[in-house]
């Protein structure tokens, strides 16, 4: 038997604006918390499902360069520039972090910087 992601975990310095954007652009929902050290959100059927949810922890270190693992988001029930627009309503920024200029992804940062991208593709939810 082969291992699979159970969840992601994610340093940050404020749990709370991160969960709200988080969930914004997942559709995910609130699984737990620990006031001021950590929320875990998630799709609505929990943990151990077949996506991972998103731990959130509260580091209060300087974020130093580019992320090393980054998440990639694919839209589900739009194309790709309906989802941009709603991901940079969201809180989401466009960043330049050498792409090249006719990439077919967006790079994108979260409110706190951190990079994802968002791929033309689109999957069927789940």
């Amino acid at each position: 038997m082969a291992c699979r992601i159970g969840e992601l975990v994610l340093k940050c310095h404020d749990p709370e604006v991160l969960a709200r954007f988080w969930r914004e652009v997942l559709g995910f929902v609130e699984l737990d918390r620990e006031e001021g050290v950590y929320i875990e959100i998630g799709p609505r059927e929990g943990f151990g499902g077949p996506q991972p949810t998103l731990f959130l922890i509260r580091d209060d270190e300087p974020k130093n360069g580019h992320a090393r693992l980054h998440i990639d988001v694919n839209p589900t029930d739009r194309d790709q520039d309906a989802e941009l627009e709603r991901l940079l309503a969201a809180g989401a920024e466009l960043v330049d972090i050498g792409q090249p200029a006719d990439a077919s992804w967006h790079v994108l940062a979260d409110p706190e910087g951190n990079e994802f991208c968002l791929l033309k593709r689109r999957i069927d939810p789940l």
